[in-house]
């Protein structure tokens, strides 16, 4: 009964103090220190169990009926103490609309991600059916990872070759003719495993966030380590993002007029990387001011939470922590995709929030 009560008073604290992630050792002294008086006031009994539940209930209660495939506890009530607090004219936490910016990694945080990106399921794809028709290109490690199945070599040359295989797999086709593709590859793929089409493995939880977020004031951004181009044609359809609110890997292309009509042509030549340190920079250059609220799910997406949360004001870090393996997939440490180490031993003290996929979504995936 003891431990019930001390996690209840946590929880009410926990979600009232929103200062900046610089300040997380004193968030976390001045909650501990604020608990241990509550606790002694309420005392051991039942009277203080029933008023603990009592600040449990206030915790949650303006959040009612808000991202309904979130479970209910201390993550839920955390993000909508935020949203609160970010949102209140009256609030010293306030931030006006226009510097409402909200930054979301893709794959593994948007959509699945195992056991391999889905962007890297459509390069694939595309090789194999090119080295088919054309045995020399076999040469090329990538497109020899690619035409081989062989999903370790290619994850471990990360996006930087997911970058290069798009590059080589569709150098030469104008950037029309690349959305085309992309739009048929999506209508008829399938995951290998889940046997589902790609576009139904978004997230439940983080689209009713996303659409939270933007009923709120919040522009919402998608800042992904894949391919900006790719991406940027399913964006609208799947999360309500706009082409021109995604920021991604890009390759070069270039301006040309063919047979008289002016069109994008694609290069085989790495443009941006936008991953781990690209990310703050694919931000600033592209958005031109830092965002009040980051999500991802690995160490890809560290620098972008750091970037982040380590400004003054209230700001909000989090990380999809995947160790559902009934009703996805279970990955963090040891994974060749989406690895996550240092994002979970550092969380705590920079004070980002963890989400368990198995403990804190309701349901995954629509």
């Amino acid at each position: 009964m003891s431990r019930l009560v001390d996690e209840c008073i946590g929880t009410f604290l926990r979600d009232r103090t929103l200062v900046g992630a610089t300040a997380s050792s004193r968030r976390t002294s001045a909650v501990s220190g604020r608990r241990r008086a509550m606790r002694a006031r309420l005392g051991h009994g039942l009277a203080g169990l029933l008023v603990a539940f009592l600040l449990c209930g206030l915790a949650q209660a303006q959040g009612a009926g808000v991202l309904p495939s979130w479970n209910d506890g201390p993550v839920k009530a955390r993000i909508i103490a935020f949203v609160q607090a970010v949102t209140d004219p009256g609030s010293s936490d306030f931030v006006a609309p226009a510097d409402r910016v909200a930054v979301f990694d893709n794959d593994g945080t948007l959509w699945s991600e195992q056991p391999m990106y889905f962007q890297l399921a459509f390069a694939v794809d595309r090789a194999k059916a090119m080295v088919a028709s054309k045995p020399e290109l076999a040469q090329n490690p990538v497109f020899k990872a690619a035409a081989s199945g062989d999903m370790r070599a290619l994850a471990a040359s990360g996006n930087k070759g997911l970058l290069e295989l798009l590059a080589l797999t569709h150098a030469g086709s104008t950037s029309d003719a690349f959305t085309q593709t992309v739009r048929e590859w999506v209508r008829a793929a399938r995951h290998p495993t889940l046997k589902r089409p790609y576009t139904q493995l978004t997230y439940a939880p983080m689209r009713e966030l996303l659409d939270y977020l933007r009923a709120s004031g919040f522009s919402t951004w998608i800042v992904s380590g894949g391919g900006v181009e790719f991406l940027r044609v399913v964006s609208d359809e799947l999360y309500g993002v706009p082409p021109e609110q995604v920021i991604g890997s890009s390759i070069k292309t270039r301006y040309e007029v063919r047979e008289g009509k002016p069109v994008i042509v694609r290069l085989p030549e790495i443009d941006f990387i936008d991953d781990k340190a690209g990310k703050p920079v694919g931000i600033q250059k592209f958005i031109g001011k830092r965002p009040i609220a980051a999500f991802g799910n690995s160490d890809g997406d560290f620098e972008m939470l750091e970037w982040t949360t380590s400004a003054p004001g209230a700001r909000l870090g989090v990380l999809v922590h995947h160790d559902d393996a009934a009703r996805e997939f279970a990955y963090d440490r040891e994974s060749h995709i989406g690895r996550l180490v240092r994002g979970l031993d550092e969380a705590p003290a920079r004070g980002w929030t963890i989400v368990s996929v198995k403990n804190d979504w309701r349901r995954v995936h629509e």
